[in-house]
């Protein structure tokens, strides 16, 4: 009886229950249950599973830079980086009151893997998220306006409840590009979260997009009222690369010695 009811926990696709279940037949544990302690075991062990492959998905499908956390994150003073602040990120409130976040700062100061963790961290909250270079975005976005699938791919972002545009500003836009943005920006603006990364500082941000009617719209909607990180310090790439150096380095040291 207990193997027929696994197989059929197996083919209704209740995994949990069936690892759960299976776990405790293995164990002698559910002859000490009771049948509701063995109900709320199963039903929890499923919700469990459920949650988590939720979570999965929405994590593949955001296309994240980086597998971040923002318990990973280096909190040292020089980098500029308030961990109150980020905290205050980690409840989503942003994301429900539809705020935008710009992040800046110089080459490898870590601004693609903060906007990472804050997409991963939106994720396990069961927020949807979608991670895009920008240069690639509009590429794919133009490419998609060549074979009509371009109303499809813009609902797509609609549908996200945070979108991050990871390094904005590293090549100029093009009049396309700049109608794609607007269009962007507008569907966003005070309906769903915006993440912005760039090298680039907020005030040259106007001479990066380069016509004024379409700049003046893009960054009213996205400056004003923007939470901002301005992140500062050496470069935590090089930093990492000089670390391995000197770990790959230790042990030759120690035999020269």
């Amino acid at each position: 009886m207990n193997t027929e009811t696994l197989e059929k926990m197996k083919q209704m696709k209740f995994y949990g229950m069936h690892r759960s279940f299976k776990a405790s037949l293995e164990s002698g544990k559910d002859e000490s249950y009771t049948a509701d302690e063995l109900i709320a075991q199963l039903v929890d062990a499923e919700w469990d599973e459920r949650q988590n492959r939720s979570i999965e998905l929405k994590v593949r499908n955001a296309r994240f830079r980086y597998r971040a956390s923002l318990e990973d994150l280096n909190y040292e003073v020089a980098r500029n980086m308030d961990k109150n602040q980020i905290m205050r990120f980690a409840d989503c409130s942003f994301i429900d009151k539809a705020e935008p976040v710009l992040i800046t700062g110089s080459t490898g100061i870590g601004k693609s893997y903060l906007a990472s963790a804050l997409g991963h961290h939106a994720c396990s909250r069961g927020y949807r998220v979608a991670y895009y270079n920008v240069a690639k975005l509009f590429t794919r976005l133009k490419m998609a306006k060549a074979d009509g699938t371009y109303i499809k791919e813009m609902a797509r972002i609609e549908r996200q409840h945070l979108l991050i545009l990871d390094d904005f500003g590293i090549q100029p836009f093009d009049a396309q590009s700049r109608a794609m943005l607007m269009e962007l920006i507008e569907d966003r603006h005070g309906k769903a979260a915006l993440i912005v990364t760039s090298q680039i500082p907020v005030n040259k941000w106007y001479e990066v997009i380069g016509e004024q009617t379409i700049a003046d719209a893009v960054l009213d909607r996205i400056v004003h009222g923007a939470h901002r990180l301005d992140l500062r310090g050496d470069s935590m790439r090089r930093k990492r690369g000089t670390k391995e150096t000197e770990q790959q380095n230790a042990p030759m040291t120690a035999l020269s010695t």
